[in-house]
């Protein structure tokens, strides 16, 4: 009697495509439809196939072969998590930025001057004609947020036609 009983419903993940099906296999399933669907469900796959035997029963071979392959691999990415989670609580993943952070806080504050594009491209890791582009494509703002999140330091930069300079925005 007990094997008779539905199984808890778990999360899981599908294609994009399938998700309205799999809505209203849902739905099906909360109205009680669980066995005809199930019934359903075989003599479609089989229409795609003939030459399989599909057993979708919960205590089916080819659904318990799934399971103990799913529970295999789940075992699997659990201690490659738990062995993640020693190394940062160990404190491996997070030694090196304190170091880093300090050097940095030694280093007298410099105050940045104005760049030509030739001289602020590499700083921002693209090209003088990159860096022009993209002053030109962009808005204002839209050009300091960009150039601040290139920056080694995230320093925005502000372009002045005036002085046909790179300005740093603090």
């Amino acid at each position: 009697m007990a094997d008779d009983k539905t199984p808890p419903s778990e999360m899981i993940r599908v294609p994009t495509a399938l998700i309205p099906v799999v809505k209203e296999l849902s739905r099906l399933h909360r109205q009680g439809y669980t066995i005809a669907l199930l019934q359903g469900l075989e003599e479609l796959i089989s229409k795609f196939d003939s030459n399989i035997d599909i057993d979708v029963a919960p205590s089916s071979k080819s659904v318990l072969q799934l399971e103990k392959k799913l529970e295999t691999k789940l075992e699997v990415i659990t201690k490659k998590l738990e062995q993640m989670e020693r190394a940062i609580a160990s404190g491996r993943y997070n030694s090196a930025r304190p170091k880093r952070q300090a050097l940095f806080n030694q280093q007298p504050k410099v105050e940045l001057q104005p760049r030509t594009s030739s001289s602020l491209a590499p700083r921002l890791a693209v090209s003088p004609q990159s860096l022009i582009v993209e002053t030109e494509k962009l808005s204002p703002k839209e050009f300091i947020s960009w150039s601040r999140n290139r920056d080694p330091m995230s320093v925005g930069w502000e372009w002045d036609a005036r002085t046909e300079l790179y300005h740093p925005v603090k």
